[in-house]
């Protein structure tokens, strides 16, 4: 079927975060949400007839992943990247963040190092800090044409630190990969992969890949689970997936950790259970259906996505020169450049909030690096996207 992407849903009075919480947010009810990462799209056809479908079986009690759930996913990772996994390597949780607090408490102690690359998505700085570890970071580099791993930078981390008069052992137990990259839009190519995982493990750290992104490819890019490098990143990884951010689903809070190293994975298992919930009876439908029935769908969601990015690349080019996007390869979430303007951090966020009247994602929440730029999210019907735009250049053309 032809999916209608251009005008949207109303979602307004519907419990929605995005519209229903703007004067919480932003400060005032008439700013126009293009933050958080969900889309102002219906979701694909068959999902919301699998989920009505299961609302008619009038029960709704405690729930475990179907062997046709485990099947609809691990056909999927065959399907879309040649990754032959074992369903009993898959643990569920309701959202990739609470897998990586689970996994944090699992193979970290109190005082060790976790590596992050910002500017990143900012739950991972929180993850860190609340389980009682310290921040490695290893910022990226814009080389003037995209963002790239700083590989030297990320040999340095796992040296002895300096410690008064001695040297201190590094206490760098993990690397969260953002793959693809939130907020900078890399997907990252199998060579850089396999250099950050010959680093990583000849140091004995494990990395946890975020993959939540992954299917959101932009202009036939290619993702690569870290797993799927060699057999030996596969047992000293841990990969995070989700039909959330690629089939808008992400208020049923499913997700799943493919853990090859059984070790590994009886470790995070216990700290999933009883601590972080479980997945529901809607979640799981919901996966399978996307994961079955939702590619029709997706095709046309990407492509509608692809033109909402060169709307935006053409809108700043002839009306914003002061603004630049990032180059993006995957997401529909831009990275866009304000330093032109000369504003501070909270300078900026004013601005827009009060003067443009729009609310993105501040740059400078996402760490290091992220200072002066800001993050709009562009899943969304055109006529969103023209609005805000305006509101911003006209904002602009004031100062």
């Amino acid at each position: 079927m032809i999916y209608d992407f251009e005008h949207g849903l109303d979602r307004h009075n519907t419990g929605c975060l995005k519209w229903d919480e703007r004067c919480v947010i932003f400060g005032s009810d008439d700013v126009l949400p293009m933050w958080v990462a969900d889309m102002d799209f219906p979701i694909p056809k068959p999902v919301t007839e699998a989920l009505v479908r299961r609302a008619q079986h009038e029960c709704y009690g405690y729930s475990c992943a179907s062997q046709s759930v485990l099947d609809a996913i691990t056909e999927r990772l065959w399907r879309k990247y040649h990754w032959k996994v074992d369903p009993s390597w898959l643990l569920f949780t309701p959202g990739v963040v609470p897998a990586l607090h689970a996994i944090i408490r699992a193979w970290t102690s109190p005082g060790d190092e976790i590596i992050v690359q910002s500017p990143v998505y900012y739950p991972f700085w929180t993850a860190v800090r609340e389980n009682g570890c310290q921040i490695a970071n290893n910022q990226l580099i814009w080389d003037g044409h995209r963002y790239t791993m700083d590989l030297d930078g990320l040999r340095r981390v796992f040296q002895p630190q300096p410690h008064g008069m001695a040297q201190s052992p590094s206490r760098v137990k993990m690397a969260i990969l953002c793959s693809p990259h939130n907020p900078v839009g890399r997907v990252w190519t199998p060579e850089e992969l396999r250099a950050v995982g010959e680093i990583v493990t000849e140091h004995g750290g494990i990395v946890v890949s975020d993959e939540i992104h992954c299917e959101l490819m932009l202009d036939g890019v290619h993702h690569t689970p870290f797993a799927c490098i060699s057999p030996e990143f596969e047992q000293r990884c841990i990969v995070c997936m989700a039909p959330s951010k690629t089939f808008n689903l992400a208020g049923l809070a499913t997700s799943f950790a493919i853990v090859p190293n059984p070790e590994l994975r009886d470790m995070v298992q216990r700290r999933i259970t009883g601590a972080v919930g479980s997945v529901t009876p809607f979640g799981y439908t919901a996966l399978e259906a996307a994961f079955r029935e939702g590619d029709d769908w997706l095709t046309q969601v990407l492509h509608y996505i692809e033109e909402n990015i060169a709307y935006v690349n053409r809108f700043l080019a002839d009306r914003l020169p002061q603004i630049k996007a990032m180059p993006i390869e995957g997401t529909y979430l831009m990275w866009l450049d304000f330093r032109m303007l000369g504003m501070s951090v909270q300078e900026l966020s004013e601005f827009l909030k009060k003067k443009a009247k729009v609310g993105l994602d501040d740059g400078y929440v996402f760490g290091p690096g992220g200072e002066g730029f800001e993050r709009m999210n562009i899943a969304c019907p055109r006529a969103t996207i023209q609005e805000g735009l305006m509101r911003i250049a006209t904002a602009v053309q004031s100062l």
